[in-house]
């Protein structure tokens, strides 16, 4: 076998970069196709790589979609505190990086995330997952908002959430616009956090909330 000096040999991969690989690949492959096309042997072929490899990594198509949501709920994380950071120390502004920090990310992710959703639906798996996600996000909301609020608990939590699932499923269809998307749901937090016990800007030593 003659190789050809022109052609630099394939790297490697890592066993990390190549699953994050995968799931790149697995994402673009719903975008383009949808779930019902997602299998371990269209995800190798397109990969170009083995279907022992994928279900190494995997285990199965489920495997793949787990990990899907699981990424995608880590970049919603990543988002957000990526926005908080610099921050204005102020309940309007932190309330607006939360809500424009959500929608975006809906945004961003597109109907994937539905279509992962959808796939998964009646799954214990998805179930345990979402718990699991939504818990280390609202950690991080209740960490946020904490100084700008004493009244601020695990069902004020919850509706933030829920407004920003779906002021972000309606920008993402076109029913509604990114900013009013946006602009609702800074409402939706700042009413939320300031009910009934808002504080001044700035002022951080208050008794610890309600855990969520």
């Amino acid at each position: 076998m003659t190789i050809d000096p022109a052609v630099p040999p394939r790297k490697r991969l890592s066993r990390d970069d190549r699953h994050a690989q995968l799931l790149e690949v697995a994402r673009d492959l719903i975008r383009d196709d949808g779930t019902d096309e997602l299998t371990l042997a269209r995800l190798a072929d397109r990969a170009g790589v083995t279907k022992p490899l994928v279900y190494d990594h995997f285990g199965d198509r489920s495997g793949v979609l787990a990990e899907l949501y699981r990424a995608f709920e880590a970049r919603q994380r990543d988002t957000l505190a990526a926005a908080l950071d610099g921050a204005e120390p102020a309940l309007p502004a932190v309330a607006s990086v939360v809500a424009s920090a959500y929608v975006d990310c809906c945004i961003a992710e597109g109907r994937e995330l539905a279509d992962v959703v959808s796939a998964l639906a009646g799954s214990p798996t998805l179930d345990a997952l979402r718990q699991e996600a939504q818990d280390e996000y609202l950690g991080m909301c209740r960490d946020t908002l904490t100084p700008y609020s004493r009244t601020l608990d695990a069902a004020g939590l919850v509706g933030i959430v829920g407004a920003g699932d779906a002021l972000g499923r309606a920008a993402i269809t076109g029913r509604i616009s990114a900013d009013r998307a946006r602009a609702a749901l800074t409402k939706v937090v700042t009413a939320l956090a300031a009910a009934d016990g808002s504080v001044a800007a700035g002022e951080t030593s208050i008794g610890a909330m309600p855990s969520a």
